[in-house]
């Protein structure tokens, strides 16, 4: 255990956590909704610092995250627990164990490990992933300043729902993100996942106030959030507030968890949400979860050459050089291309 960041007496043994945008108020010997910060005589703790449930290499293009150092790899790692009660969620078995199992798995592995055995694998980044990484920020924020010390990139892949506070202090150190835009009603955010649209609306505005290269992702969901007139609100938000230059990835919805009342999200679908995006402006609007030809690749926004040519994870084609289009010269977003 390690005392826990952002947190206040309350009154009472009471703790207030301030982490996320919950803003948990915890009883003594209670934990807040993520399942793994616990109010231990009148101070809240990390039950999971340290705790490694989850390691891998993974391409960046997994994240997914097309416009951070393409081609390159990244040391991924996790500990259970999450903030959001997603119906759908992919990772359920590690994100909700707090709350459906006993205990606090992992491996013992501390950050100094963790930075050591990214510059083994050649990673370039090191992803906080799998789960949400807000409810492990000791963990993440120790790891992500050693990281960048030994030369090596941070970046989150997360639902949204950081503190301003603490996205301004682990900022310095986080160099990129992938954040779930997941709907764009409240409805959907407070039935589907437990939370507030809002909330991830301001989150990510933050992540572009503080210069962190943002890649946004909405899985669509049959019945749920595969309205035309919904997507092009939220296509509207991204280009709108936050750059038309943000790469949308639009996916595929596979039926899971709790959520197997749902068809999986047919292909002409993503189609007409990709269109949708590039109807707003978004220069780089992508199809995940879809074998589908040229939907990953990268066409430059000024003369419409693919740049960059993707098949799965592998790229087949890199025509950026020092983040310009190699036909046409145009500047092509992102950083490390």
């Amino acid at each position: 255990m390690l005392e826990a960041m952002f947190w206040e007496k309350a009154g009472e043994g009471r703790v207030r956590c301030g982490l996320c945008r919950f803003g948990c108020l915890i009883a003594p010997g209670r934990r807040g909704r993520c399942g793994v910060r616990e109010n231990r005589d009148g101070a809240l703790y990390s039950l999971v610092y340290g705790k490694c449930v989850a390691e891998h290499v993974d391409p960046i293009e997994k994240k997914p995250l097309f416009h951070f150092h393409p081609g390159s790899r990244s040391y991924s790692i996790a500990t259970v627990g999450c903030n959001f009660r997603c119906l759908h969620c992919q990772n359920y078995e590690i994100s909700q164990w707090p709350h459906e199992r006993s205990g606090i798995p992992g491996t013992d592995l501390p950050p100094r490990a963790i930075v050591d055995g990214a510059r083994r694998s050649g990673c370039v980044s090191i992803a906080y992933t799998y789960t949400e990484p807000t409810i492990y920020f000791e963990y993440a924020y120790d790891t992500a300043v050693l990281a960048r010390q030994a030369g090596l990139k941070n970046v989150f892949v997360t639902n949204g729902y950081t503190t301003t506070a603490a996205l301004e202090t682990i900022a310095p150190y986080l160099d990129a993100a992938n954040v779930d835009l997941k709907a764009f009603s409240e409805k959907f955010y407070h039935e589907v996942t437990g939370a507030s649209l809002a909330g991830v609306l301001a989150c990510l505005k933050d992540y572009r106030r503080l210069g962190i290269w943002l890649e946004v992702t909405t899985l669509v969901i049959p019945g749920w959030n595969d309205d035309e007139d919904e997507l092009r609100r939220l296509a509207g938000f991204i280009a709108g507030e936050l750059g038309k230059e943000v790469p949308w990835h639009v996916s595929a919805f596979h039926p899971t968890y709790r959520m197997l009342d749902r068809p999986s999200t047919p292909a002409s679908t993503l189609r007409r949400a990709a269109a949708i995006g590039r109807d707003a402006g978004l220069q780089h609007v992508y199809l995940g979860n879809l074998p589908d030809e040229g939907g990953e690749d990268t066409y430059c926004p000024h003369c419409r050459k693919v740049v960059i040519r993707r098949r799965g994870f592998q790229l087949s084609k890199m025509d950026v050089q020092e983040g310009r289009c190699r036909s046409c010269g145009g500047t092509i977003a992102g950083v490390g291309l």
